[in-house]
């Protein structure tokens, strides 16, 4: 079992920055792949990024790749999502996801194991 727990979601203005947090806790973490996805009202959930929790490999969706950056700190058992240059067209429920598979988007969104509760962000224009 992996529990997830988002935070940091916010509003901010188009070209900001706003960092979200995804506290993670469960038994053998190091063989998890921890992802980030969104949805936008209306929309189907969505792929962001993906980092392993042993590793240093990161995918991302071509519509936020050279603006969000992922990353994790093993200490304090976090997955973190770094939003800068955000556009309006990124406003969304952000989720925290898990699995020990390495799915990206060759599997739907709801085969991934474990699920945060999302956080929201804004971006107004």
């Amino acid at each position: 079992q992996v529990q997830l727990v988002e935070s940091g979601g916010g509003l901010v203005q188009a070209g900001g920055s706003l960092r979200l947090s995804c506290a993670a806790s469960g038994r053998t973490l190091s063989r998890y792949y921890m992802s980030w996805f969104r949805q936008a009202p209306g929309k189907d959930r969505e792929f962001v990024a993906t980092i392993p929790w042993s590793g240093t490999r990161t995918w991302y969706a071509a519509s936020v790749k050279g603006r969000f950056t992922i990353s994790r700190d093993n200490a304090k058992n976090t997955v973190d999502l770094e939003m800068d240059s955000l556009k309006p067209e990124d406003t969304a429920v952000y989720y925290c996801a898990s699995d020990d598979r390495l799915l990206l988007t060759t599997r739907p969104w709801y085969q991934y194991a474990y699920w945060g509760q999302g956080t929201q962000v804004t971006v107004s224009s």
